[in-house]
């Protein structure tokens, strides 16, 4: 841990006062299962708390930047700004994964990659930063690591466009969205596809490619940057 301690005061100006919090935020129930350790010796009691903070930050600055905004666009870009794939990209960013504890079977099948696993850790890291140095450490950090990604525009932190669409679209309550072929040309072995997706029979967007599912998933990322635009 000392590395990452290291890497904590020179990235984010941090200092544990209790490194032994920090190390449990850093280690897998994996690992823990097979050293034996207590049941509580792992990040998820962690994560359970730093969940917590990271919504109410974010919300809370969210809030305060869209003063006009209703409570189901905010909604919409918080669920953006939290969600797996976002929260996983940020432990990244930060290179946190080189820093988890492991168990052998894990490590080996790529834990060490898995989108899980490093969103759990990051919101377990908010978790310990939160019981060592309290609420306005863990906002000062994220003011750091997860605001100025959304704050210049560039942020969407998604893979998977059509879950990311339908998470924003249905925070609400559930909605109807569909997906059409709109064209297909080209020959059978080159064919590219043109897809449009709609909610409610409203076009939200389009996209092409040389699958159905390519082409869908371009039409979700299209619908979505406009949503997530729309909500700004």
């Amino acid at each position: 841990m000392k590395k990452l301690q290291e890497k904590l005061k020179k990235d984010y100006e941090i200092e544990f006062t209790d490194p032994r919090i920090l190390a449990t935020a850093f280690t897998h129930s994996s690992y823990a299962n097979e050293k034996h350790l207590p049941k509580t010796a792992n990040n998820e009691r962690l994560e359970f708390l730093g969940d917590a903070a990271l919504s109410l930050v974010i919300a809370d600055y969210l809030y305060e930047k869209f003063p006009d905004k209703p409570e189901g666009e905010l909604s919409k870009i918080r669920s953006s700004l939290v969600r797996s794939e976002s929260l996983s990209n940020f432990t990244r960013q930060c290179g946190f994964e080189h820093f988890i504890l492991l168990g052998n079977g894990e490590e080996q099948t790529g834990g060490r990659n898995r989108n899980s696993i490093l969103e759990n850790l990051f919101e377990s890291f908010l978790g310990a930063l939160f019981l060592d140095a309290g609420f306005e450490a863990v906002k000062k950090f994220l003011y750091q690591a997860v605001i100025p990604e959304f704050e210049d525009g560039e942020f969407t932190g998604v893979t998977d466009y059509k879950t990311a669409l339908q998470e924003a679209l249905q925070v609400n309550g559930d909605t109807l969205i569909e997906y059409r072929v709109l064209e297909e040309k080209g020959p059978d072995h080159k064919k590219i596809f043109t897809v449009a997706v709609f909610e409610n029979d409203s076009q939200l967007g389009q996209g092409s490619g040389h699958s159905k599912k390519l082409a869908e998933q371009a039409a979700a990322k299209n619908a979505f940057q406009t949503v997530i635009r729309n909500s700004r």
